[in-house]
This record gives C-alpha cells, sequence and structure tokens, in this order.
C-alpha cells in the first residue's frame, strides 16, 4: 500500500488522480479550472444527505501535507481579500470561519488580512458564554454552528465580514450565516473565500439575489472554480456502494471490476501511557509521551471565541520555543513525522507544524487533523481515503458519545506522530485502549502528546466583591516561618507546575510572549561551595545586618507609628519584616502585627490584600518593608498603584514610603543604610525565605477576588536556612544597641531626600553598553544576585576594590560563565546586566552568556 495517501505539494500523487475510484463507479465529474483535480480528490460519504465527498489535498483536514502548503493556501487567500478590499477595508474587516473543516484555513485567511480579528463558528457550547449567533449547514452530519466570542461586540462592526469555509458548494450554508448576522447587525459588504467554489448556475444566482434582496455587497475569493456533475441516482448508488464496503463484500464496478475493501485500522487494544506523564525522552513502540509546550498563559487556543491582532504577536512571539520542543522530543533517526490536531483545533497545530518544518527541514513533517465526518475508506491509488482509524470521542461532546476518525494516518509510514488536543479533550477517553492515543501507537513506533489549553472567556465580573476574604496563610502549613512571625497574604499554588527553565522564561519575558510574574524560576539548589560562601558572609555580615534592622525599625517607630503593622513585600521583604517585628520585641516588648503581599512590576500590588489589610486594621499604621532598593523600580510602582487603589476603591492612609534594610539607590527616606553591601538572604531564594517562591500573577490562576499566588517548596525543607539566618542576626541586637541610639538620633536630624542616584547611574549604564533598556540593568549586591540566580546574566559590573561581598557573585559569575568586568567610578559594589535581546540561539542552550 502507498503512505497513506500522501500527495504532493500540487495535490496530485504519484498514482494519478485521487477521485478516479468515485468517478468511475458513481459518474461524478469535476469540470472547471485545471488546478481542480489537484487541489481535489474524491470520497464517499457515509451520511445520508450526500453521496460524496469533496477530499482538499491542500486543507490539512483528511490528507496529510505539507504545513507551509496547507498555512500558505489560507494565507494567499487572505492576500487577495486585502487587495480586493483595500486598506481601509482590511483594517476594519472580520474575519470568521467555519466548524470544524475550515477553523484552520479561516485563521489562516485572517492571517493573510493583516489586522483582522478571527472567530470561528462551533459545535462546542461554553458555560456562561453568551451565544452571538447560530446557523445550520443542511447537507452535514452535524448541523448546528454556534458564535461565541468574548466580545460581544466583535460582530458589531460595520466594516465587511470574510467568511470562510473550504468548499462552496450550494452556497446554503453562507445564506444562511449572512441572514443569521445581517438581521443583528446589518453591514455593507461581505466577502465569501473559499479554497473552491463549485456551485451550479442556479447557486451562483441564488446569492446574488439575495444579496440584492438585503442591499449589501457579496464578492468572492478563490482558488478554483468548478462545478460537480452528478448523475440521476447518484444518492442512492453511492449509499449503496457505502453498504457493500462497509460489509466487507467487494462493489462491481460499471465495467464489471470489483472494487477494494476498506482499510479499517482501530479497536485492537494497545497501551497508552498514563495522562500524568512528562518530558521529551525517546519511547518503545505502544507508548506515548508527552510533551510540554509551555502554551503562553491566557493566549486563545484558536478562534472560538476571537482571536486579535494582540493574541497572534502572542503567538509569533512563543511559537520558536514550542517548535523547539516539539523538536527536541522526536525520536533520533526521524525521517517521516506527523502532526495530528483535533477537530476544530486545526490552527494551533498547524501553526506548531510549520514551526517544526522549518526547524528540521531534512524531516519530513506532514499536518492532519481528526474528524466528525464519516467517510468510507477504501485502499486504492485513485481514491482520497485509503486508510481510517475509528476511536471515541474524548471530549464530552455536547451531542452524546460517538465515534470520531482519523484518515490516512494508518500506512502512512510515520515515523513519530504528534497528537495535538486541547485541554478539553485530554480525557481517560483519549488514552483507553480503544482510544485515539492507542490506534495511533498502533501504527507509528513514536506517539507524542501535546496539550494546549484550552481558553474560555473570563467570567462577567461579579456584582458585589466576596463578603469575607479569605485569612492570611501562616506556618507551617504554608512556610517554614513560625505562625506568629508573619502570614502571608497570598494563596496556596503549591500543587500548580510554575517553573520554567531560566532561558525559556527569558526569551519569554524580552520578547513580550509573557510577564515575568506568569511562571517561577527553577530553584536554584546552591552547591557546597556556595552553601559554605552563604554560612561565612553571614558569620561576618551578621552584627551589621542587626545594626541596620534595628536603625530601620527605630526610625519606623519614631516617624511613622508607636504600633506600626509591619507589611513585607514578599518575597525579599519578609525576612527583614521578620526582624524588624524580633527587633520591637526585643527592644521594647512590642508585638506587632506582620504580613507579605505581592507586588509585581508592571502591575502592582494585590489589591485584594490592601482590601483585608484596611478592614482589620487602620492604614495608616501599615508600614511597607523590603529588603532593599536598586533602581527604585518598586518605589514608584508601590505609590502608583496605592494611588490606583485608592480612586477605585476610595480607601485612603496607605503611606507609599517604603522602610528598607539598605538604599543604596537613595529612593526613600526610611532606610537602615545606604551603603551597598551583602546581605546574606539576597544570596539565596525560598531557602532563605521561609520556603516560600516569588509570587504569581496569571489570570487563569488568580481570579479577580484572589489573592496574589504563591508556592510552599516543602521539599527542600533540608537545605532550608531561614530561621539559621534570622537567630544569627538576633543573636547581635543586643550588642549593636547603643550604636543603633546614635545611628538613628543621627538620621532623625539628617537630611534623607532620596536623589534617586540609583536611577541615573542605570539610565547612564543602559547608554554606554547599548542596552536601552532600564529593566536589564540590575544594581547593587542583592539585584545581581538575583540576576544570576533568576535571569540569563551578560556580564557583571563590579567596583574596583570590592572585598568579599562579592565573593558569592564571582562564583555565581563562573558557575554560568559570565564575564566580572571591574570598573572603577561604580556608584554601587556591583551591577549586574541581563542579556539583552536575548534568545536561546544568542547564548546557547546551557543558558550561559557570551558577548554581543
Amino acid at each position: 500500500m502507498s503512505r497513506g495517501g500522501e500527495v504532493s505539494p500540487s495535490g496530485r500523487g504519484d498514482e494519478g488522480w485521487s477521485g478516479a475510484w468515485v468517478a468511475e463507479r458513481l459518474g461524478v465529474e469535476l469540470v472547471g479550472d485545471d488546478a481542480l483535480t489537484d487541489l481535489l480528490g474524491l470520497a464517499l460519504r457515509r451520511n445520508p444527505k450526500r453521496a460524496h465527498l469533496l477530499v482538499s489535498n491542500v486543507l490539512g483536514k483528511h490528507v496529510p501535507q505539507s504545513p507551509s502548503v496547507v498555512y500558505g493556501s489560507g494565507f494567499a487567500l487572505g492576500r487577495r481579500v486585502r487587495d480586493l478590499l483595500g486598506p481601509a477595508g482590511a483594517r476594519s474587516a472580520v474575519v470568521v470561519g467555519y466548524a470544524e473543516t475550515a477553523t484552520g484555513l479561516g485563521h489562516a485567511v485572517a492571517d493573510g488580512l493583516g489586522h483582522a480579528p478571527y472567530l470561528h463558528s462551533t459545535r462546542r457550547p461554553v458555560p456562561g458564554v453568551a451565544q452571538a449567533g447560530g446557523f445550520e449547514e443542511s447537507h452535514s452530519h452535524a448541523t448546528s454552528h454556534l458564535l461565541l466570542p468574548e466580545d460581544p461586540d466583535l460582530l458589531a462592526g460595520q466594516g465587511p465580514l470574510v467568511l470562510v469555509d473550504d468548499e462552496f458548494s450550494t452556497g446554503n450554508t453562507v445564506l444562511n450565516t449572512i441572514r443569521a448576522l445581517h438581521e443583528r447587525c446589518p453591514r455593507d459588504r461581505y466577502v465569501v473565500v473559499a479554497l473552491v467554489d463549485m456551485r451550479s448556475t442556479a447557486d451562483r444566482d441564488r446569492l446574488t439575489d439575495f444579496a440584492t434582496e438585503i442591499g449589501t455587497r457579496v464578492d468572492l475569493v478563490t482558488a478554483a472554480r468548478g462545478t460537480v456533475r452528478l448523475p440521476d441516482g447518484v444518492l442512492e448508488k453511492g449509499q449503496a456502494l457505502v453498504a457493500r464496503h462497509e460489509q466487507g463484500a467487494a462493489a462491481p464496478t460499471e465495467a464489471g471490476q470489483s472494487g477494494a475493501a476498506p482499510t479499517e485500522a482501530g479497536r485492537s487494544g494497545a497501551t497508552a501511557a498514563e495522562p500524568g506523564r512528562h518530558g521529551s525522552v525517546v519511547v518503545e513502540r505502544g507508548r506515548v509521551v508527552r510533551v510540554d509546550l509551555r502554551w503562553p498563559a491566557g493566549l486563545p487556543d484558536g478562534g472560538r471565541h476571537g482571536f486579535t491582532l494582540a493574541h497572534r504577536r502572542r503567538l509569533e512571539t512563543a511559537l520558536p520555543a514550542m517548535g523547539a520542543r516539539l523538536a527536541e522530543a522526536l525520536p533520533p533517526g526521524a525521517g517521516r513525522v506527523l502532526v495530528l490536531g483535533f477537530e476544530e483545533l486545526m490552527y494551533a497545530p498547524l501553526r506548531l507544524a510549520r514551526e517544526l518544518e522549518q526547524l528540521v527541514p531534512p524531516v519530513d513533517i506532514r499536518f492532519s487533523t481528526t474528524t466528525r465526518s464519516p467517510v468510507l475508506a477504501v485502499d486504492d491509488p485513485g481514491y482520497a481515503i485509503r486508510t481510517r482509524l475509528v476511536f471515541p470521542a474524548h471530549d464530552n461532546p455536547a451531542d452524546g458519545p460517538g465515534e470520531r476518525y482519523a484518515y490516512n494516518v494508518a500506512g502512512g509510514a510515520f515515523d513519530a506522530v504528534i497528537a495535538v488536543v486541547d485541554s478539553t479533550a485530554d480525557t481517560p477517553a483519549l488514552h483507553a485502549p480503544d482510544g485515539l492515543l492507542a490506534q495511533l501507537a498502533q501504527h507509528t513506533p513514536h506517539v507524542l502528546l501535546a496539550v494546549v489549553p484550552s481558553y474560555a472567556p473570563a467570567a462577567p465580573p461579579a456584582p458585589e466583591r466576596p463578603v469575607m476574604l479569605p485569612e492570611p496563610l501562616r506556618g507551617p502549613a504554608f512556610s517554614s516561618y513560625a505562625p506568629d512571625e508573619v502570614g502571608w497574604l497570598l494563596q496556596d499554588l503549591s500543587d500548580v507546575t510554575l517553573e520554567a527553565p531560566t532561558e525559556e522564561r527569558e526569551e519569554a519575558i524580552q520578547s513580550g510572549g509573557a510577564h515575568y510574574a506568569e511562571s517561577l524560576p527553577v530553584e536554584y539548589q546552591p552547591s557546597e561551595q556556595y552553601q559554605a560562601l552563604f554560612h561565612a558572609a553571614l558569620e561576618t555580615s551578621a552584627a551589621r545586618i542587626a545594626h541596620a534592622v534595628g536603625v530601620v525599625t527605630e526610625t519606623v517607630l519614631a516617624e511613622r507609628s508607636p504600633r506600626p503593622v509591619l507589611v513585607s513585600l514578599a518575597r525579599a521583604g519578609t525576612p527583614v519584616g521578620v526582624l524588624m517585628r524580633r527587633w520591637a520585641q526585643h527592644r521594647h516588648g512590642l508585638d506587632l502585627a506582620h504580613y507579605a503581599v505581592s507586588i509585581v512590576r508592571g502591575r502592582g500590588i494585590d489589591a485584594n490584600a490592601l482590601r483585608w489589610l484596611a478592614d482589620r486594621h487602620d492604614p495608616r499604621d501599615v508600614v511597607f518593608v523590603d529588603g532593599w532598593t536598586g533602581k527604585g523600580a518598586i518605589t514608584r510602582e508601590l505609590a502608583a498603584a496605592l494611588r490606583e487603589f485608592e480612586e477605585a476603591e476610595g480607601i485612603t492612609g496607605f503611606d507609599p514610603e517604603i522602610a528598607v534594610l539598605a538604599d543604596p539607590g537613595s529612593c526613600v527616606r526610611t532606610y537602615g543604610t545606604r551603603e551597598d553591601y551583602l546581605i546574606p538572604s539576597a544570596c539565596l531564594n525560598s531557602t532563605v525565605s521561609g520556603l516560600i517562591s516569588r509570587t504569581v500573577l496569571r489570570a487563569d490562576l488568580v481570579g479577580p477576588h484572589d489573592y496574589h499566588g504563591a508556592k510552599f517548596y516543602r521539599e527542600l525543607a533540608g537545605a532550608d536556612v531561614s530561621t539559621t539566618f534570622l537567630d544569627a542576626v538576633a543573636a547581635h541586637f543586643d550588642e549593636v544597641a547603643d550604636a543603633v541610639d546614635a545611628t538613628t538620633k543621627e538620621l532623625l536630624s539628617a537630611d534623607r531626600t532620596p536623589t534617586w542616584e540609583g536611577w541615573a547611574a542605570v539610565e547612564r549604564i543602559s547608554q554606554e553598553y547599548g542596552i536601552h533598556d532600564v529593566n536589564l540593568v540590575k544594581p547593587g549586591v542583592g539585584e545581581t544576585t538575583r540576576v544570576l540566580l533568576r535571569r540569563v546574566p551578560w556580564k557583571i559590573l563590579a567596583r574596583a576594590g570590592a572585598g568579599p561581598d562579592l565573593d558569592h557573585v564571582r562564583l555565581l559569575a563562573e558557575q554560568r560563565g559570565v564575564p566580572v568586568e571591574e570598573v572603577a567610578a561604580l556608584p554601587y559594589t556591583c551591577v549586574g546586566l541581563i542579556h539583552p535581546k536575548y534568545t536561546r540561539g544568542a547564548t546557547g542552550a546551557d543558558g550561559k552568556a557570551v558577548a554581543l
């Protein structure tokens, strides 16, 4: 048997036209443009309404095809629509595709058009999403189409509406669509796009008359035109032919020849992998391996609820990394690979397949998708559907259980098949012994599964805020700190996988594909040498830290409130807040309330946490605490966030002035020191911060009435030095008390107006080193350490003559392969430079930085 009905990019296989078998037996003829038989083959439907099926060779549904051919066919049609409408019309257009067959084609047309938002119809109802329209597809096996845009105004504009289907056979579906939408939102112009226009003259006249009737213009853009000539009685003949082949009998042709029996692959068991397995390793036949795409959070998986230009840009940014993950997961020596999409989920798998095709050009990448459409399979070179896999529906469809199909996959000689489904379809039925994955495993040595999160529009805001917000999380259930040391105004995301490799996070952050708060870096596990440096630094600096803790606490008590409510900015501020609380208790017998809240650069402070604080305490007593300042970005962020909070909530009294242990950037008035020296808590991540991760703010995890999230790394308890750090510093409180009193007295009478010299220095460094982005310049020992632990560093600038305070920085730089450059006139002890314009190609897969 040939390879699963393979065709060339022109659509014609080596063994002739893939419609000949049906044409000979039923007398069906395709008449029209020369390109028709290149674009189309023929098969027989298992459908009482129509005998034949036009099988597209470039759609990517039934026939595995090159992803570039599939995408390029739709994109080229989009370019033609753009030329037809002109710049103004193209900018105001909206594209609608038809489920299930044309969802990917319509999306590619929208891409070719340029800026048009895209929506496709769906047969999957989504609870809570209002229906903006619906229509019937009379000849289909499944008729009801729903339009479920997230933005109810998407279809309400006056610009052209572009309707995309794979074939324009009678025009009934388009008429039904225009009629339904025109009643709600009349417009002056429609454009119908199809790969082939197969209407009869009567059908063409009917559309023209309809457009005149409703006072609108309807244009048509197609790749080829023609018509299907059907002899009398073709439906009955086709049904009889299907019945004979379904029963396994040979069907005599008009000339007395016998037809081939259908090839059906399915139902016999194969062992699927456990649904929860992750990874990208080579596996034996019958095993299934998951590939974690790390699909961008909140990015729609397609056009079911609308896909905008902003969504398209996010996808384009994320595709190289996702394609690389698929490439890495391919088994060694794979020469032919199929990316198999899932029913309406065509566009995302297509773009992934096209990205993979560009990344591994020696490998023959093909693309097709599963389908609801029941079609007879006949293993004959002149028939378009050579083989058929049959498996149960696995997305809990609204119309109940039923069979689903994958055509021309069996016998395709694929070394691997990558099945791409949405998370709604990642069910036990998918992994069952008779499910899709098991069927695939019988016909290819390697099956990979990539799951794209099913996008669901956010629920409309509740009319009223919940009366009660959750109480703070406390140790030991959340964090290794004692329960009275700090209450975390966060939600526990410990059971959610949020970590991503450093280099992948950096690429996504710098490209705009993701915000840094949407994922977590993999927790740095210090070597024995690095741990020894931490303990040595703690021993030598504990008294100096204790002095700074005392000074900042006494300043707060003298100027801000006699009983302040300490609110640390998680997580760097949390150890400092605990130490300030301990100082107040040790020196003054005060039992201060202490909480930790989340603040995210570019997103603001957790407003729900502020509401809880305002409900329990006087906002005028709240003192925000952080570890140190760099260039003052968080200082500015807090001030702006509190202004917005006051305007939105009408709650006043929160003071934006942060109290910090060290203020080397001269950004605040309340500090323990302005020297830039090593604070040992900056050396580590969660293991010196109560085993709590950096905070997370992601729309699919944090709702409008939720606190920001974080993880509790219980598994790192053996490496936890959080209490060790606190106890070592607190042990010096008595010996530094007199010095604290003297320093505090001097500071209270001194001019402590912030000069923002740190910000000025950062801007200067950004220009001098050609970075031109202050967010990639991290000044001070603490921020430099973070760069080395969490980001992709380019180089480290160190003040000439800096001593032991930089021992740990030098060690980390050596481990990461990062150069340390000594600078004579540096206002900080050191500055970390994040790799500008980072891509993995610029720095290598191991994440080590190199000079530009």
